[in-house]
Order: structure tokens, then C-alpha cells, then sequence
């Protein structure tokens, strides 16, 4: 049986036109009656379109339209149904960030990526950091920390020199930006069920702002707690031999 197809597309001309040209092709349902969102883009888009969609577990088949597509398949037009019916799923589950602010505002919110903290200002950051309530370092300094899944560990993580972590492994990554204090400290591979906390130190003279996915910014922040969201699942498709665990394995060989 043919699937029922909802395509979405970001803003970018590429996206546009292609939107333009698959839908005249395939049609176009809508998404409460689909059975799978071909999503065309760039990994932002990506992200955008999980994040839009945590109600309905509809699987997700990306095509690069846009500039990074670690997240996403090759772009065709040709046998896209032959294409959704051969796809290979990968299940992945979000990060939940809880962030106090000076003000006493707490702002929750998921992170298919990572939770990142960073220095607003000139001053490096202080971090107390604390796993499953025990301190773990007494102080960080550094100019940012972040909490990473598997699936978001070649994002930002990677850039920060954080460990790629393989998508079936039960671990998260936790990497310090420039860490100053301890000197050069490697960050930390967690369990999946680890609950991260940081507290600001120093928190007026070194304000702190959190992140999650780059989406739901928080400024002036005094503590930061992460955990994994196992009752959320995110669904991936991607071509056979070309989906993520492949991805992972391949991206520390290059």
C-alpha cells in the first residue's frame, strides 16, 4: 500500500522549489492523515520539524535541501515511495532541560542535540556540576558546558571536541567549552539515566544563559538540571546503508 506523505520544507529557495515539485508529483495529505513526513532541508529543519511534531509518532525521512545534512538523505525525486518503503529507522529520545533564572522563572524545554550552557559575558563561566545529586566538580570554569545525546554528539559536541557517541549505546556526553579550570578537563561519559544539575557560581559577576537545540535560550540562569526523556521517541528514516549508526562509525574515520 502507497504511504500517505506529508512534506514539509524550510525557507530556503532549494526547499521551495523542491516542495513545489514532489507534491505535484506525490500529492499532499494532510498531517493528520499521514503515515510519514518527508522533511526538505538542512539539519536545522530537521530539528524543527521533531520538535513540531511530539504528539503523533510519525517517522520522519529528511532530503537534503540545505547546507548540513548529517541528519538528512540524499535529494532525488525519483522512487520516493520505493525509497520510504526500504528505509532503515533509527528511534531516538530527547534531553529535557529544567532552568532557573535569577528571577526565579523555571523555563522547560526538549533538546534532540544537546543543553548547552554558556557565558554571556567577558567573564569565564563557574560551574558547581553535580551527577544523580552527587558533586562531581566542585568548579568549572570554562567558557560553556553541554550535555549531549548520541544522536547530537557530531553537532556542537563535536565541535566542543566531545566524544561521538554510537546511537544505541545507553550513554550521554558531557563536554566543557574551553575548560579552564580543572585545566584542559576531557569531559565525561554518563549513563543515559544520569541526571545532570549545574549551578552557577559567581552567578551576578559571571552571568550564564542555557540552551536547548539552539531553540529555548534562557539568560541570567542560577541552575541547570538535564535528563534523558525515555517516554519520548523520535523516529528517523534513513536510506539502507546510510543511516546514522553508519554515519557516526564513518564521521571519526574521515
Amino acid at each position: 500500500m502507497r504511504q500517505k506523505i506529508r512534506f514539509t520544507a524550510s525557507r530556503a529557495p532549494a526547499a521551495a522549489e523542491a516542495l513545489a515539485r514532489l507534491t505535484a508529483r506525490y500529492g499532499q495529505v494532510e498531517a493528520r492523515r499521514a503515515d510519514v513526513i518527508v522533511a526538505l532541508g538542512g539539519d536545522g529543519f530537521m530539528l524543527q520539524t521533531l520538535h513540531s511534531q511530539p504528539a503523533r509518532d510519525l517517522p520522519v525521512y529528511g532530503m537534503n535541501c540545505g547546507t548540513i545534512g548529517f541528519l538528512m538523505n540524499g535529494f532525488s525525486e525519483e522512487a520516493l515511495c520505493e525509497r520510504l518503503a526500504a528505509a532503515e529507522e533509527t528511534a531516538i529520545n530527547p534531553l529535557s532541560m529544567r532552568a532557573e533564572n535569577a528571577k526565579g522563572r523555571v523555563t522547560e524545554a526538549l533538546a534532540i542535540n544537546e543543553v548547552s550552557l554558556l557565558r554571556q559575558g567577558p567573564q569565564a563561566a563557574k560551574l558547581r556540576v553535580l551527577i544523580d545529586g552527587r558533586e562531581r566538580l566542585a568548579e568549572l570554569a570554562c567558557d560553556g558546558a553541554l550535555v549531549a545525546t548520541p544522536a547530537g554528539s557530531t553537532a556542537y559536541n563535536y565541535s566542543a571536541h566531545g566524544p561521538i557517541l554510537p546511537i544505541g549505546s545507553d550513554v550521554l556526553a558531557l563536554t566543557a567549552m574551553s575548560a579552564f579550570r580543572p585545566r584542559r578537563w576531557r569531559g565525561a561519559v554518563l549513563p543515559k539515566s544520569a541526571v545532570v544539575r549545574f549551578e552557577v557560581l559567581e552567578a551576578e559577576k559571571r552571568p550564564v544563559m542555557a540552551d536547548a537545540d539552539s531553540r529555548s535560550s534562557v539568560r541570567d540562569v542560577l541552575s541547570v538540571e538535564v535528563r534523558s526523556v525515555p517516554d519520548v521517541t523520535h523516529r528517523l528514516l534513513f536510506d539502507p546503508g546510510h543511516g546514522l549508526e553508519e554515519r557516526l562509525i564513518g564521521e571519526q574515520f574521515i
